[in-house]
């Protein structure tokens, strides 16, 4: 399996383990004795159908539910639910968008950077949202959007908060092929800067990867 990266970060070489991580629903075992180690600039791409606990295993990494056995590090710290260190560290996107449909694309990103005591200038805000093929001066609220525009919306937020881990469930959904290559070259900058991702998809991804292979 190759490295989406092999730029040294100029952050702390912070990895994310696991170990033996299994999760169960309903008396089914979703998944089980999963293990994986992800370092800076590397990505992880989870493939496997609808049903074979994608969306629970992110859910599981980013501290949302618990797994039921096995074990989860941020560095040398398990990862516990609430834990600010790590919460301040990840970017979940999961198949809703997270956005408010009230608000333009640009209030939507200010509101999210000062939710996040992140730089909500103005400036950042719509280099963002041009890196994704929005227009930043556009007063439209986000309902009146195109569910491909509204996908765009929530991946701009991702370059705004400048997040460490990535989290990502099926993040090109809705989307046409440009507004994919807009994404995968803002992954690959996430990446070159020494970000991780892990990101769950029903095809390969274009940037090499290690790769998790999932069974419904």
């Amino acid at each position: 399996m190759g490295l989406a990266s092999d730029a040294a970060s100029s952050e702390t070489d912070t990895a994310l383990r696991a170990q033996g991580l299994s999760f169960s629903r309903a008396g089914r075992r979703v998944f089980d004795g999963i293990g994986f180690e992800l370092r800076p600039g590397e990505l992880l791409q989870v493939l496997g159908a609808n049903g074979s606990g994608k969306t629970s295993l992110l859910r599981v990494l980013g501290g949302l539910l618990p797994a039921d056995d096995g074990a989860l590090h941020w560095g040398d710290e398990p990862v516990r639910a609430g834990q600010p260190e790590f919460q301040q560290a990840v970017a979940y996107l999961g198949h809703t968008n997270g956005i408010d449909a009230d608000l333009s694309a640009a209030e939507n990103l200010r509101f999210s950077a000062r939710m996040a005591g992140a730089d909500d200038a103005p400036s950042r805000v719509a280099d963002a949202l041009r890196a994704m093929g929005l227009d930043p001066g556009s007063p439209a609220p986000v309902r009146t959007l195109s569910q491909g525009q509204r996908r765009r919306v929530a991946l701009a937020r991702l370059a705004l908060l400048r997040r460490r881990l990535w989290l990502l469930d099926e993040p090109v959904s809705s989307l046409d092929a440009a507004s994919g290559e807009r994404f995968f070259a803002q992954l690959a900058a996430h990446l070159q800067r020494g970000g991780m991702a892990v990101v769950a998809t029903h095809e390969p991804l274009p940037q090499a990867a290690k790769t998790l292979q999932l069974q419904a």
